[in-house]
């Protein structure tokens, strides 16, 4: 029996080691504290802004956004081969009458002529996007500035655009579609018919989320007519966010969302003249409004447009081409998948709009095809086992594609071109002395390019380039030297037991001892809309999980199938049918298998934490290996599937009617039964997108199994859970005192 002396001995040791741990961890926090304040609550130093930028119709010349001494913005332009200079909008001649500054200039747009300006300005966020503002022109020849609309309410405006012809503006005001002479006058209303529920050149909430499309109507070539989408959501339920905080009594925002499952809006396409006469030509599509989706269309010629035309699971996207007189329909191609066929935004016409480029998986790789607008099979354009991930342009007279790919790494991004007479292998235009991210904004003569290329530890820089030989001109801009200094990600690849080889980047402690064994933060997303594990800089978020390697952690990221990985159809539609059960278990098999083969990471502490479907990935693996991590931070995670929208829902997993199983196994409040480890979940009271309700019936779910776990509520923040001073900041200094204090930092 151990002497009652010795006993005191070793709890008095016990208890200095534990008050020990605790000192050193309450200053790592308030160290931590301090370096997040200064990675978010800081600007970096040394950048140089560029653009927005925008090329000529011939592209030899370019105009950009320049300020000047006084506060203001001049609009000048460029000539791509000399670089010489010119003031084509003085920032003075931009000041409306009576006003004490000139107009903050947030977009523009030119007429095709070049002789007038439209600017967007005074803007408001309608959802993500601040889609809603004011609207000037500036007549350049006469020097006069005209507010469109003149007299409307501040900031109901809505994607005006000039004409073709440079004579009229269209534009969108409380969901009517409205034409105007470009310099005053009376305005037309083409349409009569909206309503809270019913809304043409606009789209309703879903669209603009899943499909990106907002900007909802096209002038036709001819400056003749219009073609417009209308959305009728009387269907549709209201999702009511609560805001307890602006005012003295709470008061509800509607939100017409629909979940997975539920009545969709009925969207219809049509054509109107532009001077109001006559009556609307309607697309004659068939089938069920509610249940087909028109995620694009475009003119082809000024009396035909193209359109894509999906079924609801979206297996199906069947381009027509529309008559704009008649509305009768014929369809020219019949795109087809048995998991997902993806909205196509890189058509461009070729062979004088006989012709198009179209982008599909049909052989098992994203390649390029010419179709033609009469039917029939399409001609592939870009052979070989690799992805075309994006079509950056078309010279077609020197018969060339130019596009973006990396045959030979996921995780980098390059320009390519390829010859549409032999079709062949590709041609690597990026130089190969700069791995990294490459992206391009191409002239429409194809000879110049503003070409963008950061690293994990270069932010990016800007440059004019002229093509094919990618030399560059000038340099143009540069992101902000970093508030905490970064190191290149370590990449790296890891087989796991399924078959699948994964992606990864880690990073590591600048004081780094491989003799020690370091706690392990893995960051995810796992779901088919984005990448985690790119060869490109990160901005402040890189910058903080550089604060935390070097703090002690290494810090990781994976990239399992179902992400949008250049790797070939296979690999990003294997989770068709159920998101969730793959990427967890690939997950976990790839920190396993790394904790095994590096002796360096600790496989008793590893953290893990994501946002948005990162979230969600944070969830299920908590909940689905509780013996892996031990330490969960899910941000504003989908708790369950059947909560969540249509169309994004119903693209992976399919109707929840028809695949109730999936929508069962993918969603983590299936499995919160395993939870073990420390879990921390924030979410923003007035998320839009990833509805707040599934967190608190996660939570009731929790409480109901007695699990402990923590949580933050944002009131009235959003999905990025940004608005208001101090939340970004807050944000991350929360997600790092959790690591440090549940995982404590630090080599063993």
């Amino acid at each position: 029996m151990m002497p009652i002396g010795t006993r005191r001995v070793l709890l008095f040791a016990a208890m200095a080691a534990l008050c020990s741990e605790q000192v050193a961890a309450a200053q790592q926090t308030a160290s931590a504290d301090s370096a997040v304040r200064n990675i978010f609550g800081r600007r970096g130093t040394g950048g140089v802004p560029f653009g927005p930028a925008q090329w000529s119709e011939s592209g030899d010349s370019y105009s950009t956004l320049e300020p000047t001494a006084d506060g203001g913005t001049d609009i000048v332009e460029y000539d791509a081969a000399s670089g010489a200079r010119t003031v084509r909008v003085a920032a003075r001649l931009l000041k409306p009458s009576g006003a004490s500054a000139p107009i903050d200039i947030e977009e523009y747009a030119w007429s095709a002529d070049g002789k007038r300006l439209l600017v967007f300005t005074n803007t408001q966020k309608v959802w993500r996007q601040n889609t809603r503002g004011d609207y000037w022109v500036f007549d350049v020849p006469s020097g006069k500035l005209h507010q469109v609309a003149a007299g409307a309410a501040e900031s109901t405006l809505m994607f005006a655009k000039f004409s073709p012809d440079g004579q009229r503006v269209a534009y969108v005001r409380a969901g009517e579609i409205y034409v105007e002479p470009t310099m005053g006058g009376k305005a037309t209303r083409l349409t009569h018919d909206a309503s809270r529920t019913r809304v043409n050149g606009m789209t309703d909430w879903v669209y603009e989320e899943e499909f990106e499309l907002r900007d909802a109507f096209r002038w036709s070539p001819d400056s003749k007519s219009i073609a417009f989408w209308q959305f009728d959501m009387s269907g549709i339920r209201d999702y009511l966010l609560i805001n307890d905080t602006d005012s003295l009594y709470p008061f509800t925002i509607p939100v017409q969302y629909p979940k997975a499952g539920t009545t969709n809006s009925a969207v219809r396409l049509g054509v109107l003249r532009a001077d109001g006469i006559g009556t609307v030509t309607w697309a004659k599509l068939e089938g069920d409004p509610r249940n087909h989706y028109i995620p694009r269309g475009e003119w082809a010629g000024s009396s035909e447009l193209i359109v894509q035309y999906m079924d609801r699971p979206q297996h199906r996207d069947m381009v027509h081409m529309v008559d704009a007189k008649t509305g009768a329909v014929r369809m020219i191609l019949d795109e087809r998948d048995s998991a997902w066929v993806d909205v196509m935004d890189d058509m461009k016409w070729v062979n004088a709009g006989n012709d198009f480029l179209w982008v599909s998986e049909r052989d098992g790789w994203r390649h390029v095809y010419r179709a033609s607008r009469q039917g029939g099979s399409p001609t592939l354009l870009t052979p070989g086992s690799y992805d075309v991930i994006s079509v950056s342009a078309v010279d077609e007279a020197g018969g060339w594609i130019y596009f973006i790919a990396s045959p030979e790494n996921a995780t980098q991004r390059y320009l390519y071109r390829g010859s549409m007479k032999n079709p062949g292998p590709p041609q690597r235009v990026s130089p190969a002395n700069a791995p990294g991210t490459h992206g391009y904004d191409i002239s429409p003569n194809a000879k110049w390019a503003f070409h963008n290329y950061s690293r994990t530890d270069r932010p990016t820089t800007i440059d004019l380039v002229a093509l094919p030989g990618h030399t560059s001109v000038r340099a143009l801009g540069r992101g902000s030297d970093p508030t905490t200094p970064v190191t290149a990600a370590e990449f790296f690849q890891i087989a796991v037991p399924d078959g699948a080889t994964l992606d990864g980047w880690m990073l590591k402690p600048r004081d780094f001892d491989a003799t020690k064994k370091y706690p392990v933060l893995m960051h995810v997303y796992g779901e088919p809309a984005a990448q985690t594990v790119l060869d490109a800089w990160g901005g402040p978020q890189q910058q903080w999980h550089q604060m935390l390697a070097d703090r002690g952690y290494v810090v990781i990221s994976v990239d399992p199938r179902g992400t949008p990985a250049p790797k070939g159809r296979d690999w990003r539609k294997v989770i068709y049918g159920a998101i969730g059960p793959i990427s967890s278990r690939e997950i976990a098999d790839a920190v396993r298998g790394l904790t095994r083969s590096r002796a360096y990471l600790d496989s008793t502490r590893l953290a893990i934490w994501g946002w948005s479907g990162g979230g969600s990935s944070t969830l299920n693996a908590m909940f689905r290996y509780p013996d892996v991590f031990s330490v969960g931070m899910a941000v504003a995670p989908v708790a369950d599937q059947r909560l969540y929208d249509t169309i994004y829902e119903e693209r992976y997993v399919g109707l929840p009617q028809d695949n109730p199983k999936g929508y069962e196994i993918g969603s983590p409040i299936t499995f919160a039964g395993g939870l073990k480890g420390k879990l921390l979940i924030l979410h923003g009271e007035g998320d839009d997108n990833v509805h707040y309700q599934g967190t608190e019936r996660l939570v009731n779910r929790l409480v109901e199994l007695g699990k402990p776990f923590d949580m933050m509520v944002y009131p009235n923040r959003t999905h990025c859970i940004c608005e208001g001073a101090g939340t970004t900041l807050h944000v991350y200094s929360l997600l790092a005192r959790y690591l440090l204090t549940n995982l404590p930092a630090g080599g063993r």
